[in-house]
């Protein structure tokens, strides 16, 4: 008599599957960077959307004279400002979100779609903010940087003499160079090439390259073309009379300094909509505040593009 094989019955892991409970992460988007600019810059708070810099005008003509122990008459003098002072007006970037009710009340666990739509909605926007800071032809550092501040690459990688004639155009306390994170790479190997490996300095928990004692940022938003890119220099704050961020305070709806989220309301097709608003610029008190090394070769064979596009 034949007797027929039994295969062994075993609950499968597909079946098994369906009785159990998966473990879900938040939405991951790789597009969000640190945004270390926006943390360095010093932020003022302004009224009525508009920044006035009021600037001194013929510094030259202010006379000072020493004593000289006689009774010599003691020059008067004053401080004349500019008539047409400067204004810098904050600039807006909006977007609506749309969430379908059903979505929010049906597949809100264990993460509310809402909140997280908002989330990445807010990352988005504050990306582009940095982008807008540093290319926008208005008020971005790249284009606002005086002439008489600029310097052109020769032909090369960027070199520690580069950033040295970056010091040397802004040495008032200045803060921190700026380029992209491939520009970082391409002075560090050559510091390397040269035999003069640049230190390294911890902030905000993470470790960045440092050319004498200052920091070089990276930042993805800064332009690569033709294997070319810029180094910035850049010194912060009012009270250094370097580069301030600017931002409208109290706003409705504020979840963060310039930045608003408002209920606009459900319509007839039960979509949920919301208006995010993020008002900023920027402002470049005096001209040696920044300082712009221009077409620094960081590659030879390759045109990497911006993640910035305006």
């Amino acid at each position: 008599m034949t007797r027929v094989a039994r295969e062994p019955m075993a609950l499968g892991d597909e079946a098994a599957r369906r009785l159990a409970t998966t473990t879900k992460t938040a939405p991951e988007m790789a597009a969000i960077t640190p945004r270390w600019l926006v943390r360095l810059l010093g932020w003022v708070p302004v009224e009525a959307g508009v920044y006035r810099v009021n600037k001194v005008v013929h510094p030259e003509s202010v006379h000072i004279q020493c004593d000289h122990f006689d009774e010599s008459p003691v020059p008067e003098t004053f401080v004349d400002n500019e008539s047409e002072p400067e204004e810098f007006r904050l600039t807006a970037v909006h977007t609506i979100l749309d969430v379908h009710t059903r979505i929010s009340d049906l597949y809100s666990s264990p993460h509310d779609q809402i909140a997280q739509q908002l989330r990445l909605t807010i990352e988005s926007i504050k990306e582009r903010q940095e982008g807008e800071l540093i290319n926008s032809p208005h008020f971005g550092l790249i284009a606002k940087t005086a002439k008489d501040q600029r310097i052109p690459t020769i032909a090369g990688p960027p070199t520690p003499d580069d950033l040295d004639n970056l010091i040397a155009k802004c040495w008032k306390e200045p803060g921190f160079f700026l380029t992209h994170p491939r520009g970082i790479a391409a002075f560090g190997r050559e510091c390397t090439r040269r035999g003069v490996p640049p230190p390294t300095v911890s902030m905000f928990g993470s470790q960045f390259l440092t050319w004498r004692g200052l920091p070089l940022i990276p930042s993805d938003k800064v332009p690569v073309t033709n294997g070319k890119t810029d180094f910035l220099l850049i010194r912060t704050g009012e009270a250094r009379q370097g580069v301030v961020g600017l931002y409208q305070q109290g706003l409705a709806g504020e979840r963060s300094p310039g930045l608003s989220v408002k209920f606009m309301g459900i319509d007839r097709s039960a979509i949920a909509s919301y208006l995010v608003s993020l008002y900023s610029s920027l402002a470049i008190l005096t001209p040696d505040a920044t300082a712009l090394l221009e077409g620094a070769q960081i590659d030879k064979f390759h045109d990497y593009a911006p993640r910035y596009h305006g």
